[in-house]
């Protein structure tokens, strides 16, 4: 059923590839923001909260209904300041998740790829609302900076096209629909705590 539904949708993407791709990329209700970021110490461990809103195309939506499990990508930096050239990645974080439909069970499963935890919901708004909701998420140790030094963090959020199946893959490469990211977020490294985010499951 799975692998009917896949071509299915690889047909309708090659009758729409011609128009998606004279377009710019996602409308505006069609994309990521992230709505807000920030960092806190906990016990000397930089922390990350934020909120972010997913909105997806109907294609995106359809392959998730369809059983395609949907990988979103959060890319974090921290930069140090240089004086005469751009600014320095210092490190950097890289956290996955996966949302994904199961038809047996009609529930949206929110799994944490870095840390395996994963939760159950009944509903598709459920399950992006816990999956933009980031919570005490452990970024960086405050020993590793340089006392004095002024660091920024950036966020960013992405659906991850490599981690689609084959054919969609193909269609994410040729589909500036499929190619859905925020812009970056910023916000200085500081020590005074940020807004916190409840979360079940970050």
């Amino acid at each position: 059923m799975l692998k009917n539904a896949l071509l299915g949708l690889l047909a309708l993407g090659w009758m729409c590839v011609g128009a998606a791709g004279a377009e710019e990329g996602p409308k505006p209700l069609e994309r990521f923001v992230v709505e807000h970021a920030g960092t806190r110490l906990v016990e000397e461990v930089y922390v990350l909260n934020a909120r972010i809103s997913y909105h997806f195309n109907p294609d995106v939506l359809e392959a998730l209904e369809s059983g395609v499990p949907l990988i979103i990508r959060l890319d974090v930096e921290i930069l140090r300041p240089r004086e005469w050239l751009w600014d320095e990645t210092f490190t950097t974080l890289v956290q996955r998740y996966q949302l994904q439909y199961h038809a047996l069970t009609q529930q949206y499963l929110v799994k944490n790829l870095n840390s395996g935890i994963q939760y159950n919901f009944p509903t598709r708004q459920g399950g992006l609302e816990a999956l933009g909701e980031i919570s005490d998420l452990p970024l960086l140790d405050k020993r590793l900076l340089d006392p004095g030094t002024r660091y920024t963090a950036r966020l960013r959020a992405n659906l991850d096209a490599e981690s689609l199946p084959g054919p969609l893959r193909l269609l994410a490469y040729l589909s500036p629909q499929w190619r859905v990211q925020s812009e970056w977020y910023t916000w200085p490294l500081t020590q005074e705590s940020q807004s916190k985010v409840t979360s079940p499951i970050m």
